[in-house]
This record gives structure tokens, sequence and C-alpha cells, in this order.
């Protein structure tokens, strides 16, 4: 596998994603490539961007991290509907060591493509819900630490400076 998880402040995260406009062999690839890197991780989701891939999937196990029984598969979601609001604590494989509580829809309904092609419709909440709202940011070029107030997102960025000049 050639691929690897991206980590902020890699230029990607902040891209959109394109569409998908084939479902095919390359896809498919693409879809193991990100279920191992997450599963590995311990991760419950991933978009394709986190791979380095600007396109318009992503995966999600609730599930995980410890089992590997659910995978879902969702190419070019949208979420068609919301409803209510609720606070999450959230975290992102690409967002090393740092965790924050965000603001999201409480419900949400979101419409996509399985990898067979096949429209799918889903009504999610709880931690069904911020998992897809965060991996659908992703696919927009945000990430959850978008999503905070500046005086946290200013010092998350100081740490991770700290922390990377350090690692060199």
């Amino acid at each position: 596998m050639s691929r690897k998880l991206v980590t902020y402040p890699e230029e990607i995260l902040s891209r959109k994603a394109v569409p998908v406009d084939v479902i095919d062999d390359a896809i498919r690839e693409l879809v193991r490539d990100m279920a191992e890197i997450m599963y590995e991780n311990r991760g419950i989701g991933l978009a394709a961007p986190q791979v380095g891939e600007g396109l318009r999937v992503i995966i999600v196990d609730l599930s995980g991290p410890e089992k590997r029984e659910n995978l879902m598969v969702l190419v070019n979601p949208e979420i068609t509907d919301f409803q209510g609001e609720c606070d999450s604590e959230e975290g992102c494989l690409s967002v090393t060591g740092y965790q924050s509580v965000v603001k999201r829809a409480e419900k949400i309904q979101v419409r996509a493509l399985d990898l067979d092609g096949n429209e799918v419709f889903l009504d999610a909440e709880n931690l069904l819900s911020t998992c897809l709202q965060h991996e659908i940011d992703h696919l927009d070029g945000v990430l959850f630490i978008d999503r905070i107030s500046r005086l946290k997102r200013k010092f998350y960025d100081k740490r991770l400076a700290r922390w990377l000049s350090k690692k060199d």
C-alpha cells in the first residue's frame, strides 16, 4: 500500500474534494487502503483527503476501533437535512494529539452511493451523525479545528509548531 495518513497542516486537507464519476477498481482499492489505515490507527471514520486523495469518499465503522464489523462506505455523500444541535467531543487522525468540543447537528439525513453505485439514504443521530458530519467536512476542506474558537485554534497551532520543531 502506497498511501499513508496525511496530517494537518498538509494542504490537501484544506481543499474541497471532487466527486467520483465512476466507481471502479481504483475506487475500491482506495477504500481498501482507507480501511487499513483507519483500523491501523484505531479510528472510526476516514475521508479520502486524509490519505492524500482529493475524492469524495468516506468510510465509517462505529464498531471500532477494537472490532471491524460494520464498515460503511459512502461515495459522494451529502447531507440533505439536519435537525437540532449538540456538542460533541471530537478528535481526528489527521489532527495530532488534540480533541475539542464542536457544535454539530443532532440528527442528519445523508444521501450517497455505495460501492456498487446504488443510491443509499441514511438517517443518523448520536455518534453516527457526528462522525458523518466530521468526515463530510473533510470532503469540503474543513477540519474540526476550523470549527473551534480562535483562542483554542491558536493554542493548538502553537502546540503543533513546538511539537514539529522538536521532531526535526
